[in-house]
């Protein structure tokens, strides 16, 4: 069974990304996750070199998905790489799903926390591929959840918003405190409130 997210090693971003600069992925709490991405209507070297900037920055980070708007850029695209090398999905819509599936599920966006959500364990999309060829993808499980976390990601839905009442309470109160550790550190700790 694969965790959440799967660990890289090395070589497979260097095989990949030799050059490319990676992105800060966004993280809870920041605007741009939370508004849907729009259809790219061109696929053009601009988006070519997006791609690229976002496979750079999924292996950066450890991910195995990354939605566009995850690096800022409000984009309906992408990337994941669940062992098989990096694949790209340009304005992907699940037409089907089957059943139920629970699994540990964590974040780029929400680094250090993952929930046991449940997703539908069989999808059928349709997208776009980099040549602007439009495919069909029947998958299920692993494959299948990473395309539905980060098509919530593109439809401005984060992890948080799949958790209950409580859940979603405790998530917010352990990413404050981290936020304000955060803030006491880049402020030369206690040094900073004194000065």
């Amino acid at each position: 069974m694969f965790g959440w997210p799967l660990t890289r090693k090395r070589s497979d971003r260097d095989r990949y990304c030799e050059g490319v600069t990676a992105f800060h992925v966004r993280l809870y709490g920041d605007p741009v996750l939370k508004v849907a991405t729009q259809e790219v209507t061109d696929i053009d070297g601009k988006i070519a070199s997006l791609v690229d900037t976002m496979i750079e920055t999924m292996y950066e980070a450890n991910g195995v998905g990354l939605a566009a708007n995850q690096i800022g850029v409000s984009k309906s695209v992408f990337v994941y790489d669940i062992g098989d090398g990096p694949i790209t999905i340009v304005n992907p819509k699940i037409v089907e799903s089957d059943g139920e599936w629970t699994f540990e599920e964590g974040c780029l966006s929400v680094p250090g926390l993952s929930w046991e959500i449940t997703r539908p364990i069989a999808i059928h999309l349709v997208c776009l591929d980099l040549d602007g060829n439009e495919i069909s993808i029947e998958t299920d499980e692993y494959e299948g959840r990473v395309f539905q976390h980060d098509l919530d990601h593109l439809n401005g839905v984060v992890l948080l918003e799949r958790l209950d009442d409580d859940q979603r309470a405790e998530a917010k109160k352990i990413l404050r405190k981290r936020a304000e550790a955060q803030s006491v550190r880049e402020s030369g700790g206690l040094r900073g409130l004194f000065s």
